[in-house]
């Protein structure tokens, strides 16, 4: 996977363009990564209901609990399956609607600066290793795209939205990504 900064795209991953995008602010520098868990339905893996949420194509009949999502406008820039295949909705120059309400040392508006990035997952489940090294190598490859990323700048939507979110949840070990982190970068 290799990323090019011009268009903002990884090349050997899926790209699926989500809708849920816009410009960032003028001059705004990114300098924020967002690690985020999703599963759809909650705590089931697989299908297509991530991307369909992603780009507006959501069947609200399909599953009770998509009755109450199927009309929000959300997106991320990557998602990591748990295969580790990952799909890219947005281009990383632009703002990807992913963090909502958020705050990131007294910033607000966590999207204006931030990347954002699903791991196909949730509260209760251990990520897979796979998980652990594509994301490390996605990090890797956007870190040094957007030097002002530095893995201090890399946190939990849990740590953006307290009280509201609770991703990556307790089973995202952080010890040991910042550790492949650390040997990915150095």
């Amino acid at each position: 996977m290799k990323f090019d900064l011009d268009s903002g795209l990884f090349s050997g991953v899926t790209n699926q363009p989500s809708p849920n995008c816009d410009a960032r602010p003028l001059g705004e520098v990114i300098d924020l990564l967002v690690i985020h868990a999703i599963s759809l339905p909650p705590g089931q893996f697989g299908g297509p209901y991530i991307s369909d949420l992603f780009c507006n194509r959501l069947d609200g009949a399909a599953h009770p609990y998509f009755a109450e999502i199927h009309q929000m406008e959300v997106s991320a820039h990557l998602l990591v399956r748990r295969q580790g295949e990952v799909i890219q909705y947005v281009p990383l120059q632009l703002r990807a609607w992913h963090a909502g309400k958020s705050v990131f040392q007294g910033r607000e508006g966590c999207n204006r600066f931030s990347i954002g990035i699903e791991l196909e997952g949730c509260d209760d489940v251990p990520f897979e290793p796979v998980q652990y090294q594509v994301l490390v190598q996605l990090c890797r490859e956007i870190m040094r795209a957007y030097p002002a990323i530095t893995p201090d700048r890399i946190v939990g939507h849990s740590d953006i939205a307290p009280g509201r979110k609770t991703d990556p949840g307790p089973y995202f070990d952080w010890s040991h990504f910042r550790q492949l982190l650390a040997e990915a970068v150095a």
